[in-house]
């Protein structure tokens, strides 16, 4: 960190708030730039530390409680830099937490999920997931960012949507879920204090705010995003009491926390080129409006895409407007110089006729991509079905010359004992022997070995086959139980034998039974009768 951008920030992190009678903004914009400038080794920073946890996870494959919380650690660190980062590892941590069988941990993720969906903008996908959460499901901690993130989504879905009509219903959700929020914290954290500062952010108020920011700065370990944050929520309100210069310096010590910290998805230096351009600074409006638009591109924030947009034509336009007025002064001057910038206006519809030939060229390379990478996706899974189905056939064909080897076995020894007795013209012992053949206890033999071998290659079948039954219709089972005759029946029809025929030779019921027990099993499934052995055909069980 540089040694300025440390003071600076020291200062305000300790004890310094904005006044009247001073205005630092010229030395913030200083450090601002310089923290800019050193950009790559911040960033550098946040990817050693990404790259430390990752080599952990790779190397806690067997300790899947390790794997968990280190993936929840890896998506904190992409959760403020990289959308797409953060999304792929809120799916890894989703898998995990499903394959615990821990609700608590599901419901976790699916939080962790929801929270980064809002970041990037996706409003709708965002309420979907917050749907599916239930707060009882989650630890009394985790109920408070719950309820904080359903204020910031309504929140910020009011601001998105700059419309008088939608925007307060919105903004009074906000607040109630903010409530709610607090209501629930107890000690004075970070997050109680966010929450306390986003209620005052929204009611505007400016007392509330200050007293919020105090309490922060005491935090100890207060790390340089909680400042920015901090910051930034009071710079708000000093915005909205048109307090100006308050307002640009508290944002400028947030823009700088940012950069400093490798934050991607920020607000803060986006307001710090509307103020500059207010204040008529317009190299410094143009360079951070850049840094602002190529953040949010990095990000994929699509909300702050659309937000810069408007601020990034304006500055622009700006800096196009007294380039034009150069020109005409230029043009009432001479002849020529009007000759050359018509040529190059001519020059500039021939370039921008190529950039959209360039740019429709893109459009189909990435959709030959997309088209690529679909392709590639089902060539993966056709593999993925080709390994399974390799699997099964090794393991089954150990299991049926094992299973073969031992009636041959027993049908040589009967055969011997038979000769036996019909050579010393036994014929008491003969049908002794012959009562001793228990036709059911070798069939009960033979389903208590092929559930064994199944349940070898399919560990996960019966909670998988579970996931398509309500609670109270799932398949229970006695700790010494392996499969019930339902269960056996689709086990089959996991393996690829779906004809009702063949599965009752096999596992010597009726065809009425086989009738009765699928029709029962599809009655108390959720998926439509017709479509269940389809789903079953492809239930992740491995």
């Amino acid at each position: 960190m540089h040694v300025k951008s440390l003071l600076i920030l020291l200062l305000f992190a300790f004890g310094f708030e904005p006044c009247a009678g001073a205005s630092p903004a010229d030395s913030l914009l200083t450090a601002l730039n310089q923290a800019l400038s050193q950009r790559p080794r911040y960033d550098a920073q946040r990817l050693s530390r990404i790259a430390f946890l990752r080599t952990e996870y790779s190397a806690s494959h067997a300790d899947p409680e390790a794997r968990f919380r280190l993936g929840l650690r890896i998506y904190d660190e992409y959760k403020a830099y990289k959308y797409d980062s953060a999304f792929a590892w809120c799916l890894r941590i989703n898998r995990l937490a499903e394959q615990s069988g821990d609700a608590k941990k599901v419901a976790l993720a699916k939080l962790k999920l929801s929270f980064i969906l809002l970041s990037s903008g996706m409003f709708k996908e965002t309420f979907d997931a917050l749907a599916q959460l239930k707060a009882r499901q989650l630890s009394p901690a985790d109920q408070i960012d719950y309820y904080f993130l359903k204020a910031r989504a309504y929140s910020d879905l009011g601001t998105f949507d700059q419309d008088d009509y939608y925007r307060p219903a919105n903004y009074a959700k906000s607040l109630a879920y903010a409530d709610t929020a607090r209501q629930l914290c107890g000690a004075a954290s970070y997050e109680c204090l966010a929450v306390e500062g986003f209620i005052a952010q929204k009611k505007a108020d400016l007392p509330a705010g200050r007293r919020f920011y105090r309490a922060v700065r005491r935090l100890p370990g207060l790390t340089p995003h909680q400042l920015a944050v901090s910051a930034s929520t009071l710079a708000s309100l000093y915005e909205a009491h048109h307090q100006e210069q308050a307002a640009f310096e508290l944002l400028l010590v947030a823009a700088i926390a940012d950069v400093q910290s490798a934050t991607k998805e920020t607000l803060a230096i986006f307001k710090v080129s509307d103020y500059c351009y207010r204040r008529g600074d317009l190299q410094n409006a143009y360079r951070f409006i850049r840094e602002a638009r190529d953040e949010a591109a990095f990000y994929k924030a699509r909300q702050r895409q659309v937000e810069i947009s408007h601020i990034s034509s304006v500055i622009e336009g700006e800096k196009v407007s007294i380039i034009e007025q150069q020109r005409q002064t230029l043009r009432r001057n001479s002849w020529v110089l009007a000759g050359l910038a018509a040529f190059g206006a001519v020059c500039t519809l021939v370039i921008l006729a190529q950039l959209r030939r360039l740019q429709r060229a893109d459009k189909r390379v990435l959709a030959s991509n997309e088209e690529l990478r679909a392709a590639i996706g089902q060539l993966n899974q056709l593999n993925g079905r080709l390994n399974e189905a390799n699997r099964i056939k090794d393991e089954y064909i150990g299991y049926y010359l094992n299973s073969n080897s031992q009636y041959i076995d027993k049908l040589e020894a009967l055969k011997k004992s038979l000769l036996a007795l019909l050579d010393s013209k036994q014929y008491t012992g003969l049908q002794r022997l012959l009562d001793g053949v228990n036709i059911k206890h070798e069939r009960t033999a033979l389903y208590k070995n092929f559930d064994q071998v199944f349940l070898k290659l399919f560990p996960n079948f019966i909670p998988a086959f579970n996931t398509l039954f309500r609670p109270e219709d799932q398949v229970q089972l006695t700790d010494d139980q392996l499969l019930t005759a339902e269960l056996r029946i689709f086990a089959l029809v996991r393996l690829g034998i779906d004809d009702s025929e063949r599965i009752s030779r096999i596992l010597g019921y009726s065809i009425n039974t086989i009738y009765t027990y699928k029709t029962r099993v599809k009655n108390r499934s959720m998926l439509p009768n017709e479509e269940f052995e389809a789903q079953v055909r492809v239930l992740d069980a491995s």
